[in-house]
């Protein structure tokens, strides 16, 4: 272990010792880890989980994109990161619930980021959903996007989610569907330019939910990690991306009005005591939907054509969406 991290560590957490006792996983193209440490003599916690990232340009990358465009977005992505937890993260209410923030180091081209061990209150990970279980992961979204209504991204992406097209130029190039390739900016200014805007997780993927260990749905709760590509923007962003993570193109067909009308029925009801014209919102963002969906599917047409996600809902969608452009 590095031996000034490990002194900011035992500082931070009031320790008297710590011991890496688990890798959780490794980072994208190989950028670092995040592990688990247990404390010894901490007052409070037990374990913290510690992202560690080494901002050193990866040589591989699991689809081929190792370029410094990609190192480059990466590197802001972690500093990104760091400035929501440290400026951020603290207006997250009971309702969204996020790692507690310990503190970050840097030495070099390292960094390392303690975060609180969402473990003890939420063990689960899930890698499919019934329909109430998403609908849990929606209220989440639902009270994260009403909480940062109107808010400026200051120090985060100005506009969030990991596959905006201003930052995704090599998979641009690559788009061999030329209707969408030509009218690609198009989906993305309609995007940018919608009246109401949020703060977007901007990787709502269903593997950054960690669920509670309740047996029944209606005491389900979860938190939410992985704030790298967090920014500003319209909400169904991150509603297109989660819900079409985490089910199939036949159940998104057959279940999607009953999910997106639960999404705003929460938003309405979190927002009710502000002053945000709720209607309007709703009008526009629920035409924002499907053009959120076809801007992912824009990105993933040209990052990997033959993804599992690149299912018959989202592509009729998305040649419906472009007829109107």
């Amino acid at each position: 272990m590095n031996t000034a991290f490990k002194k900011y560590l035992l500082s931070t957490t009031t320790s008297s010792n710590c011991k890496e006792v688990e890798v959780i996983q490794s980072l994208w193209s190989g950028y670092g880890k995040i592990s688990r440490y247990k404390l010894t003599g901490a007052n409070k916690y037990n374990t913290v989980v510690v992202k560690n990232i080494s901002l050193q340009q990866a040589k591989e990358h699991p689809r081929g994109w190792n370029s410094e465009i990609s190192h480059n977005r990466k590197v802001k992505s972690y500093q990104v990161e760091t400035n929501w937890y440290e400026n951020w993260s603290h207006q997250c209410s009971e309702h969204i619930r996020i790692p507690m923030f310990f503190g970050s180091f840097s030495e070099g081209s390292n960094q390392w980021i303690i975060l609180e061990d969402l473990d003890k209150f939420f063990p689960v990970r899930k890698h499919q959903l019934n329909i109430a279980e998403v609908k849990v992961c929606l209220k989440w979204l639902a009270n994260f996007h009403a909480n940062f209504l109107n808010k400026e991204p200051t120090d985060l992406w100005k506009i969030g989610t990991y596959w905006h097209l201003e930052t995704r130029p090599e998979e641009f190039e690559t788009i061999q569907h030329s209707e969408l390739k030509a009218k690609a900016h198009l989906l993305d200014e309609a995007l940018n330019n919608c009246q109401f805007k949020t703060i977007v997780h901007g990787d709502a993927n269903l593997a950054n939910f960690c669920f509670s260990a309740k047996v029944t749905t209606d005491k389900l709760e979860v938190g939410v990690v992985d704030f790298q590509y967090v920014g500003g923007g319209c909400g169904m962003k991150d509603i297109a991306y989660f819900l079409g993570s985490c089910l199939t193109g036949e159940k998104l067909a057959l279940y999607q009005n009953d999910l997106l009308d639960f999404y705003f029925e929460i938003l309405h009801e979190v927002t009710s005591k502000t002053h945000i014209n709720f209607r309007a919102l709703e009008i526009e963002w629920r035409k924002m939907y499907p053009i959120a969906c076809a801007d992912f599917t824009r990105f993933l047409v040209g990052w990997m054509p033959g993804h599992q996600k690149l299912n018959d809902y989202q592509l009729t969608l998305l040649e419906s969406v472009l007829k109107d452009f």
